[in-house]
């Protein structure tokens, strides 16, 4: 702010030279050459910058514990790299180096990690120390490449003063702490930072990957999120056959759009997964008891019809298994009869023709398909005892039917 009332909102700061330059755009009011201004910083956006920054050095300590200190095998010859960092009033990123994705045991293993820094309510100090002196801290965390000047701001998130850490630098007990060289704003405990919710990890670039995550209100509204989305699908769990269906159907759809821990993210896709094997189950016993009704039907028929074929038009979906057990069922009992079958499916616009004789018969039911479908586009193929067609347009039942019982 200008001695005169005016206003300039400050979007950017560089160092150029012995010159620290603010960039920014006038809001209110006129700037002049030579203003006397007051700075200012703007504590409710600067809040979750800090949260976001402080845990994403946590997140780099998390990362590195994980893969690497505690990790499998492959880690030996691996190390966790920083490749790039941005932290604003909305999320934290931060990009490393790792040779693959990470699971969802060890993103939970880091997330939990994180978190529990939170809780622990850890202090986070800084100390401007000799470059030297500070190099040789054993669990120090520095960007491979990076021109740190001398002396250097410290960061710690410990239980120990740096002073006291850079005493004995190389003791193993460090190897615990999270210490990087930082400049930036960062919190005065963890427990600041309220909560952490890890929402995404992806590979930006070969052997790159990233991590975005939030902390404070963000992280809550997340949390809360997760938490509402959890109660549906118990919700569903107690739901059964077509009901279950519509409704994960949604959830499925609402899951891909929510921005939640990534870790719950795929503990509710396991649960989904399940639950849509339920339904399938469902579906096959339903499709298994329709196809006997079928059958039976048609037995029914058969004992009292004239002639050596049979066309009825019953619907049962698509599907060819259950077609094939009806013909099983009803050639067991059936010895002298053709039948042709139609079968349409309403949401999808199609139907199936299928056509099945007792073997060593005269009819040929490749033949008979194909005559009946005639002119109607559809695609099948068969063999003289079992034959089948599928066909898009619901309008050509009707001359199908027709077709096939005059033949």
């Amino acid at each position: 702010t200008t001695g005169t009332g005016a206003t300039v909102r400050i979007d950017n700061v560089q160092s150029y030279g012995q010159y620290v330059l603010h960039l920014g755009e006038v809001t209110d009011g006129t700037v002049t050459a030579g203003d006397a201004v007051t700075c200012s910083v703007n504590y409710v956006r600067r809040s979750p910058i800090a949260a976001n920054h402080t845990m994403t050095h946590v997140l780099n300590f998390a990362l590195r514990d994980v893969l690497v200190t505690n990790g499998d095998g492959d880690a030996a010859n691996q190390s966790v790299d920083q490749k790039g960092s941005l932290c604003d009033e909305n999320k934290l990123r931060f990009d490393f180096s790792w040779g693959g994705a990470l699971t969802t045991d060890q993103l939970a293993a880091i997330e939990s990690i994180v978190q529990g820094q939170i809780e622990s309510a850890i202090p986070v100090q800084s100390f401007v120390a000799p470059l030297e002196a500070a190099q040789q801290i054993s669990s120090l965390r520095a960007v491979f490449g990076e021109v740190y000047p001398d002396p250097v701001r410290v960061v710690s998130v410990s239980n120990e003063d740096i002073p006291t850490i850079l005493q004995n630098p190389q003791d193993g007990m460090w190897n615990k702490y999270s210490v990087e060289f930082c400049g930036g704003t960062h919190l005065s405990n963890t427990s600041e930072a309220e909560s952490f919710v890890l929402l995404k990890e992806e590979g930006i670039a070969k052997g790159v990957r990233r991590i975005v995550g939030v902390t404070k209100a963000d992280a809550a509204a997340a949390t809360k999120k997760a938490d509402d989305f959890e109660a549906k699908l118990t919700e569903a769990s107690a739901l059964k056959g077509e009901e279950l269906e519509t409704t994960i159907k949604a959830l499925g759809n609402e899951l891909k759009n929510l921005s939640i821990s990534t870790v719950r993210k795929a503990k509710f896709s396991d649960t989904l997964t399940k639950l849509t094997k339920s339904v399938m189950a469902w579906k096959k016993e339903q499709a298994a008891a329709k196809a006997g009704k079928i059958a039976e039907e048609l037995i029914t028929a058969a004992s009292s019809a004239e002639g050596t074929k049979i066309v009825v038009r019953n619907d049962f979906g698509l599907d060819g298994k259950a077609a094939k057990s009806i013909a099983t069922t009803v050639g067991k009992k059936v010895k002298d009869k053709a039948f042709l079958l139609v079968s349409a499916d309403e949401t999808a616009g199609r139907f199936m023709v299928f056509a099945f004789a007792p073997k060593g018969g005269d009819v040929d039911c490749k033949a008979w398909v194909a005559a009946a479908t005639e002119g109607t586009g559809g695609k099948g193929g068969g063999k003289k005892d079992s034959a089948q067609s599928t066909i898009a347009g619901l309008e050509k039942i009707d001359g199908v039917l027709e077709k096939a019982k005059s033949l």
